[in-house]
């Protein structure tokens, strides 16, 4: 699997398409993005179940919502450090972990694409 994170609007879907050569159609069929969003979904003691799960398809991307202010909704912290948790096990599970900014890739794991 191929975890692909970074900030918003970073090009990270952009990046993964052109990278395997991929259309729209192939994309929908092999990956799941803002799984950030899933994770916010699910109870932390599931995260777990959640990561296997997802890391059955070829690439997952992620929106980092990890940084700047930390948000006085409780709701919201609980979300936004799900999130985190959420990546850090695709990460572990992952056989490349890209972080993608301005579209440009930083391989975190691994030094290509399979």
């Amino acid at each position: 699997m191929i975890f692909v994170t970074g900030p918003l609007f970073a090009g990270k879907q952009e990046y993964i398409m052109q990278a395997l050569g991929w259309d729209d159609e192939t994309f929908k069929t092999l990956a799941v993005r803002d799984v950030q969003e899933l994770a916010a979904d699910t109870p932390e003691e599931n995260l777990r179940d959640l990561a296997d799960h997802l890391a059955e398809k070829k690439v997952v991307i992620a929106t980092e919502v990890g940084g700047g202010v930390v948000p006085i909704d409780p709701v919201e912290r609980r979300n936004r450090e799900k999130a985190g948790r959420l990546a850090c096990l695709l990460a572990s599970r992952a056989d490349t972990v890209i972080r993608v900014c301005c579209g440009l890739p930083r391989f975190l794991k691994g030094d290509r694409l399979p």
